[in-house]
């Protein structure tokens, strides 16, 4: 005879009530981490206003509809777009990613924590606009008052603090990758749980709102990898922030959450979409990956390949005049970068480039070099590309392996060695952090800020880069300003 069904609810999984109570009450209190978030929200945006300039992004920008509005809409940086808080997430977590240029975080999963910020800053502004109106957004008004006032920025960067540690310490342990499954997953979940958080929800509706993040299963790596490599990598973290927002306001409604979505068996994420795992916390919930956090500062290059574009730049001026003389390049590397970006044959757009170690590579050895535009058609078909690419041998160092997953290390190493046909080589070039990672902070931070400035002026002009710079010279005063006013001042 079998057993009946039970109809009570089970208490919440541990790791939802963890994650919610982490978004809801935790007190950052690291000067470092807000220092380093300060500076990852002006990075972020660069990388977002330099997608601009390219149409197969901007096509995706806008309202759902076109021509829909809204007023007292989120703004999209670098746009005139004003929108409902789901549609400026997707379009600013599109316009942050589009570029493979903004931070990285590096464990048995990978991920980009500052794709985070097309919720936060969506959802953030749209508050702060109602609220600077003394107008409480329709349906959450007796848990969003009118009276409430706007949000500051020191609101915006806790909250970049609380997603970037919630999607990088999930990702120490959890390899989604090895199950097929994409990062994105930790985006939306990360993004669901702070934006909730700024809504005003109470635990149970943050609890209830994440449970339904997991419940959404995850994205397939499919269009990360060959023959499938494709833009949808460049837009999956924007769709993730727009449906955690979505999902947040959800649950604001008072909507039910599932308690054992993870744990349940059989039905539960774990059996169903992680192979049995069991999902862990390989650490307490603090600002560890803040402070931890790896910019991409020097080129716009899948992460794994920082260090090796950058021996490549060292070694341009040997190899630039005898091209032609190169009988073999070694390149020594870690297991991630073999899995993910080692790559042979034909590439078939600039989504497929920027996921091969070697054609990165071979650019920094020809051109000195790595941009954006490295990666487009025009660029791709120069011949001599292929020809180093041909000459390429891609080799594992187990020590390099294990000081990329080291937590006190966490090193990105990639070397490379030249020989050419006369039986002469070049030295063995090894750079182990790159010039993003917090050993080499205090080098990196002005190459950020150069970083910054630049992408500014490409879109605004000179003068009105100064003004924008200046936002984020004095920290306190930042951390005043309510975020409507900061985002206004990005508005084209």
């Amino acid at each position: 005879m079998s057993s009946p069904i039970s109809n009570v609810r089970p208490a919440p999984d541990q790791l939802l009530v963890d994650l919610a109570d982490y978004a809801l009450s935790a007190t950052i209190t690291s000067d470092e981490a807000y220092d380093t978030a300060r500076w990852c929200l002006a990075d972020t945006l660069a990388c977002g206003i330099m997608a601009l300039a390219y149409p197969a992004c901007t096509k995706l920008l806008g309202p759902v509809v076109p021509g829909a509005s809204i007023q007292h809409g989120a703004r999209v940086p670098g746009t005139g777009y004003e929108l409902d808080p789901v549609a400026a997430a997707f379009n600013i977590g599109t316009i942050v990613r589009w570029l493979d240029f903004n931070d990285t975080w590096l464990a048995a999963e990978w991920g980009h924590p500052s794709d985070n910020l097309g919720a936060i800053l969506g959802t953030a502004d749209w508050l702060s606009r109602h609220q600077a109106a003394h107008i409480a957004p329709a349906a959450y008004h007796t848990l969003l008052p009118a009276h409430r006032s706007p949000l500051t920025m020191k609101d915006v960067l806790t909250a970049m603090v609380k997603a970037h540690e919630i999607q990088g310490v999930l990702a120490l342990e959890n390899s989604f990758n090895r199950v097929g499954l994409d990062h994105v997953l930790l985006v939306r979940v990360a993004s669901t749980a702070v934006t909730t958080s700024l809504l005003g929800g109470t635990r149970e509706q943050v609890i209830n709102a994440i449970s339904h993040a997991w419940l959404d299963g995850s994205a397939l790596r499919t269009y990360r990898h060959s023959p499938n490599t494709g833009s949808r990598k460049s837009w999956a973290a924007g769709d993730a922030t727009a449906r955690a927002v979505r999902l947040a306001l959800i649950a604001l409604t008072g909507e039910m959450g599932y308690p054992s979505v993870l744990t349940a068996k059989t039905w539960g994420f774990q059996d169903v979409a992680f192979q049995g795992h069991a999902l862990k916390l390989a650490r307490p919930l603090g600002s560890y990956v803040m402070e931890q956090i790896l910019f991409k500062i020097s080129f716009p290059a899948e992460f794994h390949a920082q260090t090796a574009v950058e021996c490549a730049v060292q070694l341009h001026p040997q190899v630039r005049d005898r091209l032609d003389g190169i009988a073999r390049i070694e390149l020594t590397t870690h297991e991630s970068a073999i899995r993910i970006i080692d790559k042979t044959g034909p590439l078939h757009n600039p989504a497929d480039r920027d996921h091969c170690l070697q054609y990165m590579t071979a650019i920094g050895l020809i051109f000195g070099g790595l941009t954006a535009d490295h990666y487009e058609d025009q660029a791709a078909a120069d011949p001599r590309i292929d020809a180093l690419r041909a000459k390429m041998v891609v080799a594992e160092d187990k020590q390099y392996s294990r000081d990329y997953l080291d937590p006190d290390k966490r090193s990105i190493a990639n070397a490379v060695q030249v020989f050419f046909q006369d039986g002469t080589q070049t030295d063995k070039v090894v750079v182990e952090y790159p010039i993003g990672h917090r050993r080499r902070r205090q080098e990196g931070i002005p190459v950020l800020q150069q970083k910054a400035r630049a992408a500014f002026a490409s879109h605004y002009g000179q003068e009105k880069a100064a003004v924008l710079m200046e936002l984020f010279a004095d920290r306190g005063a930042l951390e005043a300003m309510p975020v409507h006013t900061f985002v206004s001042c990005f508005a084209k």
